[in-house]
């Protein structure tokens, strides 16, 4: 037995956070500083780590980085400028449009070092021609709350886009770009991350409309007009013959390093880094699988830990707060309808499920003796139900993003 589960479940959350910080991590995929002119570009909750971990090793560099409000960090030359995340604002549109500037005019002897992590799609803002900042928020809004999988809603914004799906690398062409990535998304796909500025396209602008006739996402009619002129980059296209894209931190590796340090007390069963689907749908199916394991277990058994990662989503039909971690959460617990022997963690490795300072929240048997809970569910509103319950986890900026982390730990019976 475990004598303090929700110690041991968030004790798993924080080694996952942990390896896949970039000042442990990215070095090891860092070329010696090139000679001549270097220059440093880059977006996502991650990034400014990423912009500190890379003068650690190379010493001050020019550029300039792009991360969410609160998560910015120290650096000796680039430059880092705080942006609005999920839904973007108009200091990340500035942003973005001084980091193509910086590209203009370079040469085949110039490097460019990227550095992309999972919320780039929202800090690199460039509106697509004849869109407004405010028509680009609404999209986004919307996109948010529809339920569509990450995937699709990338797909929509690269085309809504003048630095997404491969145009940044573009713009920063004929210099030599080495793209290093860390993955929040599900199957690990460059082209997804942070919707693939450096990463050549092959989607059409008939695929973007029928990502927003599927989950019927309301946008407005410039954007449409806009789809018409995507400029997103075809794979192979010559101006993305000298970059290469690396992906260096995933969701697997924070996965495998909770699994060990689980594996002296419990028997991890792992069910996929790359899980996707309606929170609320994915956690009643693993109850399922939890209440299952349960009754086969008697006294003297090791404890069973489900892990998974992956992007989950909420389609939006109330008025509360919540995230995609807090909403499994909450249906989990529902489910459980209070399990004698289970307990679980789900969290946004980045520190923010949803659009909320929060990461996600624990389950215990308990967690059903805090009333509401359905409407709770019902309204989306999750994270309010879990502060009311005192069981929320708050992390503050984690200064990565391996996407979602969730761990369900099942206790044999007491003898």
């Amino acid at each position: 037995m475990i004598p303090d589960p929700a110690r041991f479940l968030r004790s798993l959350f924080d080694r996952a956070v942990e390896v896949a910080d970039p000042m442990r991590s990215l070095a090891g995929f860092l070329p010696d500083k090139p000679k001549g002119r270097v220059l440093v570009i880059g977006a996502g909750k991650a990034s400014a780590r990423m912009a500190e971990a890379v003068e650690a090793v190379w010493g001050p560099c020019q550029g300039l980085v792009i991360t969410r409000y609160g998560y910015g960090r120290p650096c000796q030359g680039i430059r880092i400028v705080e942006a609005a995340h999920p839904v973007p604002d108009q200091a990340g549109v500035e942003a973005t449009q001084q980091m193509l500037h910086l590209l203009q005019g370079l040469t085949k002897h110039d490097f460019v070092l990227a550095l992309i992590s999972g919320g780039a799609s929202a800090l690199l803002c460039a509106p697509a021609t004849g869109m407004t900042l405010a028509e680009k928020q609404q999209v986004n809004a919307a996109l948010l709350a529809s339920g569509a999988p990450i995937s699709a809603m990338n797909t929509v914004r690269k085309h809504l886009s003048r630095v997404k799906g491969g145009q940044l690398a573009a713009a920063a062409y004929p210099a030599r770009m080495l793209s290093l990535m860390i993955s929040d998304v599900p199957g690990d796909d460059p082209a997804f991350i942070g919707s693939g500025p450096t990463v050549g396209d092959a989607s059409t602008a008939q695929d973007a409309r029928a990502v927003l006739d599927r989950w019927q996402i309301p946008v407005p009619e410039s954007a449409r007009a806009a789809l018409a002129k995507s400029q997103v980059v075809p794979p192979g296209d010559p101006r993305l013959s000298r970059t290469e894209n690396v992906i260096y931190a995933a969701p697997a590796q924070s996965l495998a390093a909770a699994a060990a340090l689980a594996d002296p007390l419990a028997e991890v069963r792992t069910l996929g880094d790359r899980l996707e689907g309606e929170a609320r749908d994915v956690a009643r199916d693993q109850a399922a699988m939890a209440t299952a394991i349960a009754a086969t277990l008697k006294p003297g058994d090791r404890p069973i830990l489900l892990l998974s990662g992956g992007e989950l989503t909420v389609t939006r039909t109330g008025d509360g707060v919540g995230g995609p971690n807090a909403e499994f959460c909450l249906a989990l617990a529902l489910a459980l309808q209070g399990h004698p022997g289970i307990h679980a963690i789900a969290c946004d490795t980045d520190g923010v499920d949803g659009a909320a300072e929060v990461a996600g929240a624990l389950v215990s048997p308990d967690t059903l003796h805090t009333p509401g809970a359905a409407e709770a569910l019902a309204r989306n509103d999750a994270h309010s139900f879990f502060a009311t319950a005192n069981a929320q986890v708050i992390t503050g900026p984690t200064l990565t993003n391996v996407n979602d982390f969730r761990a369900i730990l099942i206790q044999p019976p007491a003898a």
